[in-house]
């Protein structure tokens, strides 16, 4: 008995020291995990799966741009080694899933960064450039354009997410109805890096309620046009 409890104490102490057999091996990884996965497998594939624009702006130094929106998409995962690790990302994490899946599909051993491109420079890893980046909308402007006695609905889009293109017009139609006291403050990130990062924007879409300068209410991922209108009319 004694010496089972021994055995049994031995396999719980090998459970907690060492990661589980499911946990070796993640393929959704934080951008840390992901940082570190890339030093430690230099033979892995970087593939960017934004558009050649927004992989202009910033890249992960060494990444290879696939979009994913190309007619050649496919012809290009293609030309990928299947006998070496691919580790995939995008700006926020949606196509990067998407990519992520139809490469599996094909044979690949895939690894993805949860939280893209907009969590990574949010957390101020290193990228590469390969133009320079207009300014955008400064702090200044923004705080500016916010100080008023109306509601002013900011909405954090790009012109590629699908919620955001989704929830646009309803914005618009919100912003009609109650034409004397909300306005509508669109942002697009992919223009306004600087702002971006500035406001801690790691989300698309990412909606905004400001009265005389100060927040009211935010929500992040796709809101009904119902619960954008309650919160207007909580506000007015």
């Amino acid at each position: 008995m004694h010496t089972l409890r021994k055995i049994g104490f031995a396999i719980l102490t090998a459970m907690v020291l060492l990661p589980s057999a499911y946990g070796q091996d993640k393929e959704k990884l934080s951008i840390d995990e992901f940082e570190v996965k890339l030093q430690q497998t230099p033979e892995s594939q970087l593939v960017d799966v934004r558009s050649p624009e927004e992989f202009r702006k910033n890249h992960v130094k060494g990444a290879l741009n696939v979009n994913i929106n190309s007619a050649e998409f496919e012809k290009q995962v293609a030309a990928l080694d299947k006998t070496r690790p691919v580790m995939v990302y995008c700006l926020s994490g949606g196509r990067s899933a998407k990519a992520a899946e139809y490469m599996r599909k094909q044979g690949f051993k895939v690894y993805e960064m949860e939280g893209g491109m907009m969590q990574w420079t949010a957390q101020n890893k290193p990228f590469e450039a390969s133009e320079k980046s207009l300014p955008g909308m400064s702090v200044a402007d923004f705080e500016k354009n916010i100080d008023t006695d109306k509601i002013v609905l900011v909405d954090f889009y790009a012109k590629w997410c699908a919620p955001c293109k989704k929830m646009a017009p309803w914005l618009q139609e919100l912003v009609t109805q109650y034409p004397d006291k909300v306005t509508l403050l669109k942002i697009n990130v992919d223009e306004n890096t600087e702002l971006v990062k500035k406001m801690k924007v790691d989300t698309l879409p990412t909606i905004l309620l400001y009265k005389n300068g100060k927040k009211v209410w935010s929500k992040t991922g796709l809101a009904e046009k119902s619960e954008l209108e309650q919160n207007i009319k909580a506000n007015l």
